[in-house]
């Protein structure tokens, strides 16, 4: 017989303390990501404004608050899906969203601090069908978690379309 929710006991299930630790973990490593690629981007203003930008493109000082938001709900839906003791996907579901914060962590090492254009439009584009497959695992355990992740989705969309943007109007320096 399957070992659902309903299966477990009250001491089997994490407690309160437990699931908040919990939460705190996956923020504290989605901000982790989010550390990595501040080190590459310590010197961003100075590269950016130097950057022909299209008319669509934010100022730099938007990219920090966005970001923020970002890691946090991604946080909150790792945790969600944390929470699915009894599913079965949990664990590959979980695996593949710490494999795409690779790729997110690299990509303003890439971008910032290498100042490599096409690796980073690449690797952005890796990133992208990273998000897509982890918002499809986690929309079959938990529609909310799933749900959590689709602002990130449109984000990094519109980061890839600026990365190529950027890239091809700005030879000399990507």
């Amino acid at each position: 017989m399957a070992i659902t929710a309903q299966h477990l006991n009250h001491q089997q299930r994490p407690s309160g303390k437990q699931q908040a630790l919990v939460l705190l973990a996956f923020v504290g490593l989605c901000h982790l990501v989010s550390f990595i690629g501040a080190i590459a981007s310590i010197n961003s203003r100075e590269f950016y404004a130097m950057l022909t930008q299209p008319w669509w493109s934010p100022p730099g000082w938007v990219f920090g608050p966005v970001w923020l938001t970002l890691y946090t709900m991604m946080a909150i839906s790792a945790w969600l899906i944390w929470r699915q003791h009894a599913q079965p996907m949990r664990q590959s579901a979980l695996t593949l969203f710490l494999v795409h914060l690779l790729p997110n962590a690299l990509w303003s090492w890439l971008f910032f601090a290498w100042q490599l254009g096409a690796a980073s439009l690449v690797n952005i584009i890796i990133l992208w069908l990273l998000i897509v497959a982890v918002l499809r695992r986690f929309a079959a355990i938990n529609k909310v978690a799933a749900l959590l992740l689709v602002p990130y989705l449109a984000w990094v969309s519109f980061a890839a379309v600026l990365n190529f943007w950027l890239w091809q109007h700005n030879p000399a320096l990507l």
